[in-house]
């Protein structure tokens, strides 16, 4: 009779071992991304702000200049505005889905 446990699991299901050294590779994994946190959020709300503060601004002033030296009957300041948040918003979302297609990308290579 042999007391030792069997070398064979099914095919499907996770050796001891193995779910040990999964839960391992997290732990360090997460140990040199510690910089995640609250604050990366936060950095990564306020990145997100700019990219799509920056173009409505830039488009406000090149509006209001227009208005001052070719004046119209129609608002420059207003159309470059819409202008430069249109193109902020769609910079902003082009980072973030490249962003999030990074973290599925890493998800996947993880359950490999």
């Amino acid at each position: 009779m042999n007391n030792e446990p069997s070398r064979n699991p099914k095919k499907n299901e996770p050796t001891v071992l193995g779910q040990i050294g999964a839960k391992a590779a997290r732990k360090l994994k997460a140990r040199r991304n510690a910089w995640h946190g609250v604050w990366f959020g936060l950095g990564m709300m306020g990145l997100i702000g700019w990219s799509v503060v920056v173009p409505t601004l830039l488009g406000a002033a090149l509006g209001t200049w227009l208005d001052n030296h070719y004046p119209s009957e129609h608002s420059w300041t207003l159309a470059l505005l819409v202008a430069g948040l249109i193109i902020g918003c769609w910079n902003a979302w082009k980072w973030v889905s490249k962003e999030e297609k990074a973290m599925r990308d890493e998800q996947e290579d993880k359950h490999e």
